[in-house]
């Protein structure tokens, strides 16, 4: 209004009031950016007033980088595994889902920032996207052509049964030992036993401590129908527990088995 135009002797709009303690200190006419920058940083610093400085942002890059490295197989889609929220992100989880690949997700309809970074990031410009061990694989025409040539399941990492896992570890050696510690500390007098047997047969065998993974321990009792251990397997084949291969040492079958 006039009376505050003459008040403050306003002659031009706009005009910057600036006031501190309630004391008008500066009047800034018209709308000059660096002077009014100034004399609020002035003011300010007048005050003693420190601004609070807003916590650096984490680099594009870096934070890329470890999303694309947050697990073996990282996939970038829109929505959710459960709920897919484009087709071609359906059609990866499906058939993500015929092979039962193990696998982290980023939904990248959450951050526009990372949506629109990582194209450039990956030099990839559309979604989903399939990352392995922090590089780049491609997009669900890559992850298509992988299932053609069915190569799906060498490449990607596919979740273990049980089964297939104590497959894996029965066979990992010639001569395996399933028992309660390692053969440098066995953690029982029937382990200990055990151990002793086949260092006298100078054995070249490996161990697996049982007490490490319960899910082992409990698994092999019905995959072999052994309820007790140790366990000792040769080329894949339970030879039985610490009674059998007590006897077969005696008898001088063991010396055979192993060799």
């Amino acid at each position: 209004s006039s009376g505050i135009n003459a008040e403050y002797g306003i002659d031009s709009v706009p005009t910057c009031l600036f006031y501190l303690n309630k004391h008008l200190k500066e009047t800034v006419a018209g709308l000059n950016v660096p002077k009014i920058a100034k004399t609020v940083e002035r003011l300010v610093a007048e005050c003693g007033v420190v601004p609070e400085q807003a916590p650096a942002a984490e680099d594009l890059n870096a934070r890329m980088t470890r999303l694309t490295n947050m697990d073996v197989c990282v996939a970038f889609i829109k929505g959710t595994p459960q709920a897919p929220r484009c087709k071609f992100t359906r059609a990866l989880m499906d058939l993500f889902s015929s092979y039962d690949v193990e696998f982290s997700y980023f939904d990248i309809l959450s951050d526009s920032v990372i949506r629109e970074g990582l194209k450039e990031f990956g030099e990839w410009p559309t979604y989903p996207q399939v990352w392995l061990e922090g590089e780049l694989l491609g997009g669900l025409d890559i992850m298509k052509e992988l299932d053609d040539n069915k190569a799906m399941a060498t490449t990607l990492p596919i979740k273990q049964t049980l089964e297939t896992r104590l497959k894996n570890l029965i066979n990992s050696h010639k001569i395996m030992l399933f028992m309660k510690g390692n053969r440098d500390e066995p953690r029982c007098g029937f382990s200990k036993t055990t151990v002793a047997i086949l260092s006298e047969c100078n054995a070249e065998y490996q161990t697996f401590d049982i007490l490490s993974d319960d899910v082992v321990r409990q698994g092999l009792k019905t995959y072999s129908e052994w309820p007790t251990y140790p366990q000792l397997y040769v080329n894949g084949e339970l030879i039985g527990g610490l009674d059998i291969i007590r006897e077969m040492h005696e008898s001088g079958e063991l010396s055979d088995i192993i060799k």
